[in-house]
Order: structure tokens, then sequence, then C-alpha cells
């Protein structure tokens, strides 16, 4: 599904990713760890198309990641979800159904199903000015899986969400995953990570310094935030 080939990214003589490569398969799970500063959501920002790397490619099903055919039936999520402050919920998420190509009842009828999925019923069609940052980030999640999305790229999802809000955003991606849906995951919460995710790789100073399946991992012995500190402190 997704194919990084010794990417490297620069922004003046700093180089945020270095000669990064690795593979996610259609139908895994996979989560990108690593500290703040490491790299990671400029991965994110390549792999969305919206900078391009210094050298190296990236293609996603085949279309390198550059071209705007690669973005078909992604569905994508920031770590701050920004919504106009004068739309509602219901108006920002019914503009952002043209973006599948859904317009009138079906947009409507696909716009009332996610928001119930994210359990912003009766909340839709008040203006995003008065939502929390949690309320903000489950609209922005309901606006990522509009239109069943192959591929869902999420950066830190779970950011401003309770603990209620981060269980149900993990039931919702653990459904999505049953149904064949491949997830590439940007997050902190290790331990949430350890619960759900196939396969992880983690990055520090803009290289990879381990990859391996989450069940690998965990047959060291250690856990998953234990092996993080430890490979991000020796490097």
């Amino acid at each position: 599904m997704i194919v990084l080939d010794n990417i490297t990214k620069k922004f003046g003589d700093f180089k945020a990713v270095d000669q990064v490569s690795y593979q996610v398969n259609k139908g895994d799970f996979f989560s990108l760890l690593g500290p703040n500063g490491a790299g990671k959501t400029t991965i994110i920002r390549m792999l969305m198309g919206f900078i391009q790397p210094t050298s190296g490619n990236i293609t996603i099903k085949g279309i390198s990641a550059a071209e705007t055919r690669a973005r078909k039936k992604i569905g994508y999520i920031a770590e701050q979800h920004m919504i106009p402050p004068y739309l509602s919920g219901f108006e920002y998420l019914f503009r952002h159904a043209s973006l599948v190509g859904l317009s009138g009842r079906d947009a409507r009828i696909e716009v009332e199903r996610v928001v119930e999925v994210v359990s912003m019923s009766g909340k839709e069609k008040q203006k995003s000015s008065g939502y929390s940052k949690g309320m903000k980030q489950r609209i922005g999640f309901a606006a990522a899986i509009l239109g069943n999305p192959e591929l869902l790229i999420l950066d830190e999802p779970v950011s401003g969400l309770d603990p209620i809000g981060i269980r149900d955003v993990r039931n919702i991606i653990c459904d999505l995953k049953s149904r064949g849906v491949t997830i590439v995951l940007n997050s902190h919460l290790l331990s949430e990570v350890e619960k759900t995710c196939d396969t992880a790789a983690i990055i520090h100073k803009g290289r990879i310094v381990i990859k391996d399946s989450i069940a690998s991992i965990m047959a060291h012995g250690e856990s998953l935030e234990d092996l993080f500190i430890k490979l991000t402190q020796e490097t």
C-alpha cells in the first residue's frame, strides 16, 4: 500500500528525515513512533503530498505521493484540526463530503452516518466556535472517515480527547481495521499502540532505529514504552 524508498527531507541544512525506508502492506495497522521533533509529522506531510522529499521516492498504491490521484480514497486527520468558526460541524462535513465525490442527499446521509460514529449527534448543528478541542477533533475524525477510505492516515488523532473519547476512537479504528482499511498512526500514546497496532517503527533524529511487529517487540519482555525510552536515549 505504501512504500518509502530512502526518503530524505531537508529544511535548509537541517535533515528532518534522513534516509528512511519502510513499507506498509494493505490491511496493516502501522504506527510511527518517536519523540517530539523526530520527523514523524514531516513523514506524514510527505505521505499526504503537502511537501516533497528532498530525495527518495514515496508511492501509495503504486502511484507517486506527489500526484493528486494517489490521495483518492485516503482519509487524513492532523494533530491540530482546524474548523472555520463560522461553520457548524455539519456544514463543515457537508462541504468536506464534496472532496470525496458526494453531494446532495448522498452527502447528507454520509455526514449523518459519520456524525453518529464519532458520537457528535445532537451537537453537529452548533457553530464550531463553541466546540471544545475534543469536539473539534471528533469532527476532524468524522471528516477523515467520510466515504469509507481505503487508507487512513492519523497524526495524533486523540489529541485533546478525554479517556472516553480515546476509547471511542480506538473502537472506531479497530472496526475499520477489521474491514480491511490500512491505517498509519502517529501517536505518543504507547499503551494504545500496544493494544491496537500490528507493526511499528521508532524514529529518532530523522532515522528509523527499529521497525518490527508489535508481537516481536513485546516478545523481548520489554514494554513498548521501555524500548522507546532506551532507543531514543542511546542514539
